[in-house]
């Protein structure tokens, strides 16, 4: 287990550089630049000129990358163009709101996705299953954007059953320990606070989590069917096993290796629809600031966060190839 680990860390490596290297090198082919968008409505041609020079704008694409690998290893991921502070200080601020929100729609989407799956698909062909198909076809083909809309219309303006925007209720008497509203009332002991940051938190999680619960779904459903005719479930059949060793050891385990991979890449899905989200619910997280750095220009800002989005994929499928270790022993010897 420990070679596997090991040889699967070694290949996190050389991928994290080749991604880093072509966001670099896109960043800077877009038309303006940075010199442009960071003089803004003060860039004139001897402006930016000049500013290409002091920012080593002039110099080999290669040495540039050098200079910016670097200052990423200190930590130092430039100036944003919009606020002036460190960008590294301004997503350590909204990345808090963003895993609260993408945490609490992946625990929505799994927890609800793998067994509503599993029954549709020992119900095949029942009104259960038909009506689970149904319904994840449409959680698919509904955008987000527009089922935010929806569920604050209906849910906070019509029955005011929750809070239509933000992540806690203006002026509350609320502690920030860790970023994290929900956790922090916890450790406070300020219930109330912890209280409302849920009840801020429900409409948006169940937004962005509807796309995830649908396609988990789906491919448990399908790896399911699939599993249940396989040879050694019959055989597990006629040898007389009772029912719930026969789910637990080979057909949810077997069914697992798929939706672990579709889990995964959903982890790296709810930060892209976390954009829409979070403009929809005005949220405040990481989506905010990508979304402003993309209208804004803010290259310094953009950088970051899309390698914070590459980081984000490869560790988690770093983490998907190591379920698969303990989900399947075979999976070591490849």
């Amino acid at each position: 287990m420990l070679r596997f680990v090991l040889r699967r860390l070694l290949q996190v490596i050389p991928t994290l550089l080749v991604l880093s290297l072509l966001v670099f090198a896109w960043l800077r082919s877009l038309p303006g630049g940075p010199a442009t968008a960071f003089l803004g409505d003060r860039a004139t041609p001897e402006r930016v000129a000049e500013l290409r020079d002091v920012m080593g704008l002039d110099e080999p694409i290669w040495v540039q990358y050098a200079k910016f690998m670097g200052r990423v290893a200190t930590g130092d991921f430039g100036t944003s163009t919009i606020t002036g502070q460190p960008v590294l200080d301004e997503i350590a601020r909204a990345l808090p709101a963003t895993i609260e929100l993408s945490v609490a729609a992946l625990l929505i989407a799994v927890t609800l996705g793998i067994p509503l799956g599993y029954l549709a698909a020992q119900h095949r062909g029942r009104p259960l299953d038909v009506g689970t198909v149904i319904g994840t076809l449409v959680g698919v083909a509904v955008p987000v954007f527009f089922l935010g809309y929806v569920l604050k219309d209906v849910f906070a303006v019509d029955l005011g059953w929750f809070p239509p925007s933000g992540r806690q209720t203006v002026g509350i008497d609320a502690t920030d320990v860790t970023g994290f509203a929900v956790l922090d009332g916890f450790l406070t002991r300020e219930w109330d606070a912890s209280l409302d940051a849920l009840e801020h938190l429900v409409l948006p999680a169940v937004a962005l989590a509807t796309i995830p619960l649908a396609v988990i779904t789906r491919i448990t459903r399908a790896s399911v069917l699939d599993v249940l005719g396989s040879d050694f479930v019959r055989t597990a059949n006629s040898k007389g096993l009772a029912p719930s060793t026969i789910r637990g050891r080979h057909v949810l385990r077997n069914a697992l290796l798929p939706v672990s991979t579709t889990i995964g890449l959903q982890v790296g899905l709810l930060l892209a629809g976390a954009v829409l989200t979070e403009r929809v619910f005005v949220w405040g997280g990481l989506g905010t600031l990508l979304a402003d750095a993309i209208t804004l220009r803010d290259y310094p800002r953009l950088q970051a966060l899309l390698l914070l989005g590459a980081l984000v994929y490869v560790l988690v499928n770093l983490l998907v190839d190591l379920s698969y270790a303990i989900i399947d022993p075979r999976v070591r010897l490849s």
